[in-house]
């Protein structure tokens, strides 16, 4: 279990669907710990596989004291009942605009083991959920803006002090969750 480097804005990880999960062992474990230690070295409410690198579907979270992770999720929304807040993303450091969300929402997936989990979200947890998602379809949230607030959001970035600036060498070898049955 270890901190790992997050994957910054343009860096084509975070704009790559990811891959489902398809074996359940200590491999899928350990990318649980290093997410879940990430996550937190980072301050985050949630980081999902792709943002450190590795293009499967995980993601952790720890919101108002719900705490967790979940393996190829998906979500249905509960209710019409939308939400409009700052929301901000680790890899996009140190800045947040406003962003509409459902309010509540049931997401569905695994844990770490392959058994079934269930999370009900509502506001800042539902948030979560929707944005971590996001990650695994290779969608970020300021890709959900409206387009006056995109537009400025997308200046702030190319003026952010790390905008361009070399992602750090990593060595990554094939992850041996790909093509093996579970």
């Amino acid at each position: 279990m270890s901190v790992q480097p997050v994957r910054l804005f343009g860096d084509p990880v975070l704009r790559t669907p990811a891959v489902e999960v398809t074996t359940f062992d200590a491999e899928l474990r350990k990318l649980v710990a290093d997410l879940t230690d990430t996550m937190h070295d980072e301050g985050g409410a949630g980081l999902a596989a792709p943002q450190i690198g590795v293009g499967l579907r995980v993601f952790t979270y720890d919101v108002d004291g719900f705490a967790g992770h979940l393996v190829n999720p998906t979500f249905d929304v509960v209710g019409d009942e939308e939400q409009t807040g700052p929301e901000g993303c680790l890899s996009i450091p140190g800045l947040r605009w406003d962003c509409t969300r459902h309010l509540h929402v049931v997401a569905r997936g695994w844990n770490v083991h392959g058994e079934p989990v269930t999370v009900e979200g509502s506001e800042l947890l539902a948030r979560c959920i929707q944005h971590e998602t996001d990650h695994l379809d290779g969608v970020l949230f300021v890709d959900r803006l409206d387009a006056e607030t995109r537009k400025l959001a997308m200046a702030e970035i190319r003026a952010a002090e790390w905008f361009g600036q070399p992602e750090p060498v990593v060595k990554v070898s094939p992850h041996p969750m790909f093509g093996r049955a579970r």
